[in-house]
This record gives C-alpha cells, sequence and structure tokens, in this order.
C-alpha cells in the first residue's frame, strides 16, 4: 500500500517515513502544499497523510481541491487545531478521518489501518458505533439509544478515541496526552473528572453500561 506524506516539518516527515516503511508501506514524503496534486498524480497513493498548515496551499483547500478531481485516496489529515470545531471543517472539506497533534504513533497506524479497509469511494459514512451508541463524525452529534447527548468538545474527543479503539484500555496519562496535549500536568484528575461525567450522559439509565474501569490500567468502552 501505498502512503504520501504531506508534512512541513521535517523531522515529523521523517518520523512518519521511517515508522511507516518499518510497517510495510511504500511512502513519499512531499514538504508544501504546491506539489501535492502532482505527487498525487504520479504516485496513485492509496492513502495521504495531510498535515494542515502548509506553506503555499493549506490542507484544507487541498483536500477540497483532491475531492474534486475526484482523487479517491484516503485522507487522513493531521493538525495542532484539534477542537471538535477545527475537526469537523477538516472533515467537511473531504477528509476521512482527522488526528490531532501531538499524537501516538500506534494511534496513526490504527487509523491507516481502519481506512485501508474501506472502499474507495470519497463518499463514505463516518460513523463510530458501539452497542446502541452511535458518535457521527461529520457532524459530531452522539446519540444512546436514538436520544441525543449533549457532550463538551473534551468529553467528545474523549468518547472519540475510545470508541474508535473499542475494548482498547488507555490509561489515564495516555487520554491526557491524546485529548488534552502534553502540556498538562499528569498527576492531575482532571481525566477522572471528566470520565465521571462522560460516564453520567452515555451510561446513566441504560441497564448494557459501556464505559469501563479497569483498576490500575485505565479505562475503555465496549459492549460487555
Amino acid at each position: 500500500m501505498k502512503i504520501l506524506i504531506v508534512e512541513d516539518d521535517d523531522k515529523v516527515a521523517a518520523f512518519l517515513a521511517r515508522g511507516l516503511k518499518a510497517e510495510g508501506y511504500l511512502t513519499q514524503v512531499i514538504t508544501n502544499g504546491r506539489d501535492v496534486l502532482e505527487a498525487v498524480r504520479q504516485f496513485e497513493p492509496d492513502i495521504i497523510v495531510l498535515d494542515r498548515m502548509l506553506p503555499q496551499v493549506d490542507g484544507l483547500t487541498l483536500c477540497q481541491q483532491l475531492r474534486s478531481q475526484q482523487v479517491n485516496a484516503r485522507i487522513l489529515m493531521l493538525s495542532a487545531l484539534s477542537e471538535v470545531e477545527e475537526r469537523v471543517k477538516g472533515l467537511r472539506c473531504g477528509a476521512d478521518d482527522y488526528l490531532g497533534k501531538p499524537f501516538h504513533f500506534e494511534e496513526l497506524l490504527a487509523r491507516i489501518e481502519s481506512l485501508a479497509k474501506r472502499g474507495l469511494s470519497p463518499v463514505q459514512s463516518r460513523q463510530l458505533q458501539v452497542a446502541d451508541l452511535l458518535l457521527d463524525l461529520d457532524t459530531m452529534r452522539v446519540q444512546r439509544a436514538g436520544r441525543d447527548l449533549l457532550l463538551t468538545a473534551k468529553e467528545l474527543a474523549i468518547l472519540e478515541l475510545l470508541m474508535a479503539n473499542s475494548g482498547k484500555v488507555y490509561s489515564r496519562e495516555r487520554i491526557l496526552t491524546n485529548v488534552w496535549g502534553l502540556n498538562e500536568d499528569p498527576l492531575t484528575n482532571i481525566v477522572d473528572v471528566y470520565m465521571a461525567r462522560l460516564r453520567k450522559k452515555v451510561d446513566e439509565h441504560h441497564p448494557q453500561k459501556l464505559l469501563h474501569t479497569r483498576r490500575g490500567l485505565g479505562y475503555c468502552l465496549q459492549a460487555e
């Protein structure tokens, strides 16, 4: 499988190329937005890892251009702008997935593997579902048993992380890194506070509980 990496930070680009090559992918690196369309025509990638903040042409514009030219490669957008409204912008411009920086390589790899399993059609249903819990990634609308849940931006980010990796246990530190970034104090109990709020909204009044605490390990979301 061929992956085009569009990233202007040389260190990040080299890290991605090295890691993806080690996983058996054929990669090519482009460091500016100006050369992307030509690279896509020549390299014909299956997946494009696209940084949002690029010189010459920004990632959102590039995403729109690629889709307008019927490029069917799956697009994983990377950006330090990881708030819900920013992810929604990226998805609405045609990205298949959106990952905030900083990120764990294993999560990026899991998202690439998930994209690789999808069909080639650019018009796809971008939804996560576990039991009767549904998260629409285009609108960031959450429903449990058909009823809308009103979640904050951070609650949505935690829920998306856990739903995208259903059954996988995430430690408090990993949730903190993925949702808040690396600048938060790892000793804070903010993850526990948000998980308690999220559990109340998602599981309260439902006999089947989806959010689980694994003592000494962390949290996971799965239908048991």
